[in-house]
């Protein structure tokens, strides 16, 4: 419920009309209802924050495919789209008649884009899925943490974001193509694939080395170094040395300028070599002073961070100039805050909260060519809301 959204979302922000057909009888997307934050002083069903997250900038269609005569309304709609996505179990798109063979006859250059658990096929096409499996079984657990903790996903649901994007990417692509070729066709996404395919280098190590992935102390690099956590007088700092030209400038700004060509440090190969001594005299040197005092010195010039929190990302003065954070109206007066799209002023200039469920319904119809007196012919037989 997050991927399919997230992924979009990303259209929406860059322009694209996006229609979320949602099943009414069902209440729509179970998102709406997902707590346990909500937009203060709405009343409607598009209250959740967590709902709008991710699907700022699109509207709403209460249409039930389940039923064959939904499924002939979804025929005209696509009539005059270029893609259909969908983020459901592997096995459901064709059940609902949202595949490339069950729409071409109504638009050969419609684009289906799946994003599953595991895929439309092989032997896990009907098992349900979510993120923190996947970073389970793809070793994101093995990975995370420190060496002597339990096993330990990560903070976010990185694997439904990149899912999601990898999905909204390929059905652009697939759009491109579709407009030179006219022929449209299914574009397959899945969680698993997209988990596993993320391992990037470290896949390469292990599958052509005896090199066996493993957790490094302080979040550090597996061969970078100095790239970890470090102590300072009042919490952390982050550095992240993944250039030779980097360690002597931050010798030389730490006040240690000997450290660069002491023989256990000099090279790469001697740091990594020697990492657990170097830590132990990167924290003295940086114990000296609060992270802020090093940031000072620091930043702009070596790669280093502070370790914040979520909250106190969200606060920070280069948060604030960058314009990251902007409010959106919602209809009953009210607003909620969320952060800009990473696009820039490729992102359409002014962002809209996600409709209420169905309140779409009756403009998407029209412009698909139904009367009034079709469109209150279904809504009396419950096929919309």
């Amino acid at each position: 419920y997050g991927a399919g959204p997230f992924g979009t979302q990303h259209l929406a922000d860059l322009g694209a009309e996006v229609l979320k057909v949602e099943n009414h009888t069902t209440g729509g997307d179970y998102a709406r209802d997902l707590g346990p934050y909500w937009v203060e002083g709405e009343k409607g069903s598009d209250r959740s924050l967590f709902f709008q997250s991710v699907n700022r900038n699109k509207k709403s269609i209460a249409l039930d495919l389940g039923r064959e005569e939904g499924r002939a309304v979804m025929h005209r709609l696509v009539a005059g789209a270029d893609a259909v996505t969908n983020n459901l179990r592997g096995d459901v798109p064709a059940k609902l008649g949202i595949t490339y063979d069950a729409l071409a006859p109504h638009n050969p250059a419609i684009v289906c884009g799946h994003c599953s658990a595991y895929g439309r096929d092989g032997p896990r096409t009907r098992w349900p899925g979510y993120d923190y499996l996947m970073q389970a079984e793809a070793g994101y657990l093995h990975l995370t943490g420190e060496p002597d903790s339990a096993p330990t996903r990560m903070g976010l649901s990185i694997v439904d974001y990149m899912g999601g994007t990898y999905m909204a990417l390929a059905v652009t692509a697939a759009v491109m193509k579709a407009r030179e070729t006219g022929t449209g066709g299914d574009v397959d996404v899945n969680l698993f694939d997209t988990a596993l395919f993320n391992l990037n280098y470290m896949a390469a190590w292990a599958l052509n080395t005896p090199f066996e992935p493993s957790r490094v102390p302080r979040s550090a690099h597996p061969s970078m170094v100095p790239t970890q956590l470090y102590k300072t007088a009042d919490g952390w700092i982050f550095t992240m040395l993944n250039k030779p030209t980097f360690w002597p400038v931050l010798c030389e700004k730490i006040g240690h300028p000997d450290l660069s060509d002491d023989p256990r440090f000099q090279t790469l190969a001697a740091r990594l070599e020697n990492r657990d001594t170097l830590t132990g005299v990167l924290d003295t040197i940086f114990s000296t002073r609060p992270t802020a005092a090093w940031l000072e010195i620091l930043q702009g010039t070596v790669p280093v961070a502070p370790v914040l929190t979520p909250r106190e990302a969200l606060a920070t003065d280069y948060v604030a100039k960058r314009q990251r954070i902007e409010t959106i109206p919602m209809p009953d007066g009210g607003g909620y805050d969320i952060l800009a799209s990473p696009f820039g002023e490729t992102a359409r200039a002014a962002n809209t909260a996600c409709s209420p469920l169905g309140a779409d319904t009756d403009a998407a119809l029209r412009a698909a060519g139904f009367t009034d007196a079709e469109i209150d012919e279904m809504r009396a037989d419950n096929l919309i809301g």
